[in-house]
Parts: C-alpha cells; sequence; structure tokens
C-alpha cells in the first residue's frame, strides 16, 4: 500500500487551472483500482492519495499521468507501508 504526498510547489491560481482535469485522472485511476482514497491536505497546500495493488515503479509511472505533475505545479513523495492492524470496516486492507 502506498501514501502519496503530493504538495503544491506553485501559486493556487496554476493548481486551479489544473483542478478539473486532475479530477479526471483521479477518476481513471479510481476505475483502474489503483486509489483507495484521496482528498486535500488543510490547510490546502497539496493533497493525499492511498493507493494500492500496484508496485513502487507502478505508482511512480501512474504519477506522471497526473496533469499536476506534467505541468510541474506538485512535487510528490511516496511512502509505501504495510497496514498490519485495521479497524473491523477497514479489514480488506491488511497484509
Amino acid at each position: 500500500m502506498f501514501i502519496i504526498s503530493l504538495s503544491y510547489i506553485k501559486p493556487l491560481e496554476e493548481v486551479d487551472v489544473l483542478l478539473e482535469e486532475h479530477v479526471v485522472y483521479l477518476k481513471e485511476q479510481y476505475d483502474l483500482g489503483h486509489f483507495l482514497a484521496s482528498g486535500r491536505k488543510v490547510p490546502r497546500t497539496g493533497g493525499v492519495i492511498l493507493a494500492r495493488g500496484v508496485s513502487r515503479e507502478d505508482i511512480e509511472t501512474i504519477i506522471t499521468l497526473d496533469p499536476f505533475y506534467r505541468h510541474g505545479v506538485a512535487k510528490y513523495e511516496i511512502t509505501e507501508f504495510s497496514p498490519t492492524m485495521t479497524s473491523e470496516e477497514l479489514e480488506f486492507l491488511r497484509e
């Protein structure tokens, strides 16, 4: 499982221009089964994506498809982890 942390490196005005295209990208990744959850950081300095079912190499490739990446408005940090304990509702995530 992966936590993908995006941090904006351009002003929000530049981010917002790409937001609709970014949402399309997110939906595509959900449809492919790669992403489990995503959302904005608070305060709005970037976002977080929870991903699974692929390798780190695949995640690195998937990130390059994001309009935020392609247009250089965000930097990405990938953290891989193995969920060994979860609530009952998220038991399907346990490894």
